[in-house]
């Protein structure tokens, strides 16, 4: 029970620790793993781990082959998340330098990690090249938590996401077929009885995968499943889909979860976001049980096969070799830069697949008595901490050596996305502003995204918008909703991670026309709340440009529009057409001649062929 206990604790504790100083969490889970694991044995009275996964006869949390089974589900539920996550139109918008990442990368990797095992290590060619399938996977739970903390290009940082993502299955998919091609030969691994075990698992992984995603999907649709049941449901049936598929063909239950994953993510489901936030909280914890259980089970004896020259050399060819060459090739007739590929280059951490498998089929194959198979956990595991540990100290400094940090961030997060949201977020994204819209009312988003703006279902009060990479250039923040509180808590929780040049909020009612009691952080003016913007926009659907020739006209203006409800200012544009958000202190703003002012309301033109409004009256004057 302590040890239970103790394992929970710990890894939520790394998990605060990975958050607090911006680093993988696999980093401190690893190294907590080895530090109550084999490091343990040289300071204990008796030599004995302080905790040990397998039981041994006097202690131990797993008899048998009970950890092969609890890593199996483990790493099926980690790796269905992987292909939830999956979306064909976004793999399309990254580019054919993913694609080639996840195929050409991939074969180079393989034959470059297999040849290079081999003649270091001196492994037969069937383990070499089983922990060659083990390194390809570079993984999100890894690259996710590097990039969320370093403000990238765009085009960087999508790359080294989507790789990520898409390249885990992938991994997971080549190291299953390596391992049974050398399990199933037993010593005869090109006899017809291998081949056709590789049929078994392509042929049953795909079929109980699509099968049993569409049947899911269809429940979900046809509200078959009861909501309050609809995570645990999909839990027990990932499990089920697992376990079932294993039955018909040995390992094969890993690309069956996967195949489930990507499909249900590419299917329109009305819950996805539950999943996800489900899949999220589970994937943690076992993510924090999963790497100290497979760290802590390593033997110093282990370690001490890798604690030598030739494992540097191994790190060194896989990591400053091998990766550079494929990403170098797959990026040949690219939008890339030399320095955004070095970059990428750098980038190639390790994750849970590669950790979790290896642990699976180097405690199988040595218990089969394959020769070379204890090489395979520890080799692994230096990979993973090697390049955990390169990437999350070094990657900030050289992105700034290189040149691939975001110098401007220049990108507006807009908090809401109604009418007039959705109108001022048209306007800047013709104007070539990077803009998102946030809400948590899923109409909204999908008629901003039928507009062609970029926009996100979520919540002021969920943590997604901070881990969201695709945000990294956002450096304006916009709080627009119609419920005042909503948007002070966005400014309080976000203004520092998104709004670095301006965080501003429409005021409420009762700060409306009194300017003592009007927040700094008033957007566009404190005469017009929310109520009013709405009201004006939908009377006036179409913003609006002045030329300005001075800052007193600029400020008559502004005057005019404090006492004309049918007139907005926005922003200023310069005649470079970059834009400034207007807030309450609007005096503050830059003017000269030649700048326009952009506002939402009537038109300023002559009413009745007589009579001119205020507002062209005081233009013509200027």
């Amino acid at each position: 029970m302590l040890e239970l206990a103790g394992i929970v604790i710990l890894g939520i504790l790394a998990q605060w620790s990975a958050w607090k100083f911006k680093i993988p969490a696999i980093l401190p889970l690893i190294l907590i793993g080895l530090a109550v694991g084999p490091i343990a044995t040289l300071f204990t009275a008796d030599g004995a781990k302080l905790i040990e996964p397998i039981w041994n006869g006097e202690s131990g949390l797993f008899p048998g082959e009970s950890l092969f089974y609890f890593v199996s589900l483990a790493v099926s539920i980690i790796l269905f998340e992987g292909g939830l996550t999956l979306r064909k139109g976004e793999i399309l918008n990254v580019g054919p330098v993913i694609v080639k990442l996840i195929t050409v990368a991939v074969v180079i990797t393989f034959i470059g990690a297999g040849v290079a095992s081999h003649f270091i290590f001196d492994l037969s060619w069937q383990i070499s090249f089983l922990f060659a399938a083990l390194v390809i996977v570079t993984g999100p739970t890894v690259i996710t938590p590097i990039l969320r903390n370093i403000p990238l290009k765009r085009d960087v940082s999508a790359i080294l996401k989507w790789e990520g993502i898409l390249i885990d299955p992938i991994g997971a998919l080549v190291a299953v077929l390596v391992f049974e091609f050398i399990s199933a030969g037993e010593g005869k691994e090109f006899t017809q009885t291998a081949l056709i075990e590789f049929g078994k698992i392509v042929l049953f992984g795909f079929t109980f995968g699509f099968t049993f995603a569409h049947a899911l999907a269809f429940s979900i649709k046809k509200n078959i499943i009861p909501h309050y049941l609809l995570n645990v449901f999909t839990l027990a049936t990932v499990l089920g889909v697992f376990v079932l598929s294993d039955i018909f063909a040995h390992e094969s239950g890993l690309l069956a979860v996967v195949v489930m994953g990507m499909v249900l993510g590419n299917t329109n489901l009305p819950n996805i976001k539950e999943l996800l936030y489900f899949k999220e909280s589970l994937s943690v914890l076992l993510v924090s049980i999963l790497f100290i259980l497979l760290a802590a089970n390593i033997n110093i004896e282990d370690l001490l096969l890798v604690y030598n020259w030739n494992a540097l050399i191994l790190f060194a060819v896989v990591a400053f070799v091998i990766r550079p060459i494929g990403v170098f090739l797959s990026s040949i007739n690219s939008s890339l830069k030399l320095n955004e590929k070095i970059f990428i280059s750098w980038v190639g951490p390790r994750g849970i697949v590669a950790a979790g498998i290896s642990s699976l089929f180097g405690l199988k194959l040595v218990s089969q008595g394959v020769v070379g198979a204890e090489y395979i956990t520890p080799l692994v595991f230096m990979i993973v901490l090697g390049t955990v540990l390169l990437n999350a100290t070094t990657d900030r400094l050289l992105a700034k050596l290189l040149g691939v940090l975001l110098k401007d961030s220049e990108g507006i997060l807009i908090i809401g996305a109604s009418s007039i949201s959705r109108l001022i977020g048209a306007y800047l994204k013709k104007n070539n502003r990077h803009v998102v819209l946030v809400d948590n009312n899923r109409t909204n988003v999908q008629k901003a995204k039928a507009l062609g703006i970029e926009a996100i279902e979520g919540s002021v009060f969920s943590d997604d918008l901070s881990n969201n990479i695709e945000l990294n250039d956002v450096g304006y923040l916009m709080a627009m909703t119609g419920n005042t509180e909503i948007n002070k808590t966005a400014i309080k929780r976000f203004q520092k991670h998104f709004g670095e040049n301006g965080s501003f909020r429409v005021v409420s009612a009762d700060e409306m026309g009194d300017p003592e009691s009007n927040p700094n952080e008033a957007l566009f003016s404190h005469t017009d709340d929310y109520i009013r913007l709405s009201e004006v926009a939908r009377k006036f659907p179409e913003i609006k440009e002045i030329e300005l020739n001075s800052k007193e006209h600029y400020e008559g203006l502004i005057e005019i529009s404090k006492t004309d409800h049918e007139v907005i200012p926005l922003f200023v544009k310069n005649k470079e057409g970059d834009l400034s958000i207007i807030s309450t202190n609007s005096e503050e703003v830059e003017i000269e001649e030649g700048f326009q002012l952009v506002y939402l309301g009537k038109t300023f033109e002559v009413q009745n062929h007589t009579k001119k409004t205020n507002l062209e009256e005081t233009v013509s004057k200027e």
